[in-house]
């Protein structure tokens, strides 16, 4: 799909209501790794449209020189647990909308509080606002937390999340997207939950890591580079083209 079609495409969607125009980047975007990988088979530069995902540790963000390099969308995260906010959420938040960046925010869960309390938690601090992509819930262990070190049975870890996914799907309008990673995956038997999904697998490919599982978002890499942010920050890729891309932002417009 040619680049004036694309723009096409998104006036269309902010005429008919839809969110307002992102950026989409249909080359290889510009970023390096501090740990390159030799992926076999299908590398994630082969997918056109990238995004990052990052927290209060990547300090302040050139969010225009972010877009720039070909970042098309960014997960950031919000909260943690039932009384943690990540204090530079607003202002990463603030700054990727300015820019013309895609974003959503994520939730990370912790297995010694209530869901339900933990959603409110993230509904009292993420905005309902027009255009986010869909909330996440970040379902991982937590080894090395202070206060929760937690490893509840399979069934209890799906019940958890999907109490903590209907309250938040019930207040934003859109079901969550759920992030994990091969080992919690595997064990958790998360793919019964039947929900959308962003992939960790940065050391093996993703079909590779999660085979036969169909995916929405892959998360490559731990170690990048990216133009506009000191130091080292998550690089992700869409499955699909711009087009389907700018498709999957008209049909999971908040």
């Amino acid at each position: 799909m040619t680049r004036p079609l694309l723009a096409v495409l998104a006036l269309l969607l902010l005429s008919c209501g839809g969110p307002p125009p992102v950026a989409v980047t249909t080359s290889s975007p510009g970023f390096d790794d501090y740990e390159p990988v030799d992926w076999p088979g299908r590398a994630p530069d082969d997918h056109a449209v990238h995004g990052i995902d990052l927290s209060r540790y990547q300090g302040q963000v050139d969010w225009p020189r972010v877009r720039a390099a070909g970042v098309s969308f960014a997960f950031i995260k919000a909260t943690e647990g039932g009384d943690r906010l990540d204090p530079a959420f607003r202002d990463h938040w603030d700054g990727a909308a300015e820019a013309g960046v895609a974003r959503g925010a994520y939730h990370f869960f912790y297995w010694c509080g209530p869901p339900e309390e933990q959603a409110e938690w993230f509904i009292r601090h993420v905005p309902r606002d027009r255009g986010a992509l869909p909330p996440v819930l970040d379902l991982e262990y937590t080894p090395f937390s202070p206060t929760c070190t937690r490893r509840l049975p399979p069934a209890e870890v799906r019940a958890r999340a999907r109490a903590f996914i209907d309250t938040v799907a019930d207040h934003y309008g859109q079901r969550p997207v759920i992030y994990t990673t091969p080992e919690f995956w595997e064990e958790n038997g998360i793919a019964r939950l039947g929900e959308e999904v962003w992939l960790r697998s940065t050391a093996r490919h993703v079909s590779e890591a999660y085979p036969g599982h169909p995916w929405t978002f892959w998360q490559y890499s731990g170690t990048g580079i990216v133009p506009g942010i000191a130091g080292p920050v998550d690089l992700n890729a869409f499955n699909g083209s711009a087009g389907t891309w700018l498709a999957w932002l008209a049909a999971r417009g908040g």
